[in-house]
């Protein structure tokens, strides 16, 4: 499958927002974003950037939600034509479905520093899903279910380092985790207002892009 392998600090820089890309560095004095005061990514930072359209700034929301949750195009668009057939605001449902996604979910209990590594732990089969192996990362979880590391991945030192960010970072309230046996459950689907990486996302201009 097609995936992007450049610079992820320059999707960061492109949408004038921390994505949380690269895990822990994205929260220290290391990310590019803290550091640098340039404008748009390849563009000189003394250009005079123009007024966005009201086309730009949607597709800019869909942008940062979308490459928050380290997903290619037509993914996404599947998500959201799921989401607007769920009762209830079409928004909110898009961001619910993405939090049950399993590569994110293991990226919140702390096995992953990122999502692009959580989803690499579950494609190379370390992650268990109710003890059952389950190597799809959009594989969506359903509240009570219990998501583990297999044997050979709690043996991974790089597993081992990441979950020291529990006791630093603590864990999102729908979610229980028993660092010692390295097993969390996803205890139940969050509300939109209990997602704080996406407050600053306006998921109303994403359902108006789609529905041009």
């Amino acid at each position: 499958m097609a995936r992007y392998t450049g610079p992820k600090c320059r999707y960061c820089r492109a949408e004038k927002t921390k994505l949380f890309l690269k895990g822990e560095r994205c929260h220290t004095g290391k990310c590019p974003l803290a550091k640098k005061s340039t404008g748009l990514p390849g563009k000189d930072p003394r250009a005079r950037s123009k007024k966005p359209t009201d086309y730009g700034l949607q597709l800019r929301e869909k942008q940062k939600l979308k490459r928050m949750y380290c997903m290619l195009e037509k993914q996404f668009k599947l998500t959201f034509n799921e989401a607007s057939r769920t009762p209830g605001k079409t928004g909110e449902n898009l961001i619910m479905l993405l939090e049950r996604r399993l590569d994110n979910v293991v990226f919140r209990l702390h096995f992953a520093n990122s999502r692009n590594q959580a989803a690499q732990l579950v494609n190379h089969g370390h992650i268990l899903v109710n003890d059952k192996r389950v190597g799809i990362p959009s594989y969506r979880l359903k509240p009570g279910d219990v998501v583990s590391v297999g044997l050979h991945g709690q043996k991974m030192l790089i597993i081992k380092e990441n979950l020291k960010e529990y006791t630093k970072n603590g864990l999102a309230p729908w979610l229980s985790l028993d660092p010692d046996s390295m097993k969390g459950t996803f205890l139940a689907v969050p509300r939109r207002a209990d997602v704080a990486e996406t407050k600053d996302i306006n998921e109303q201009l994403v359902v108006e892009l789609y529905s041009r």
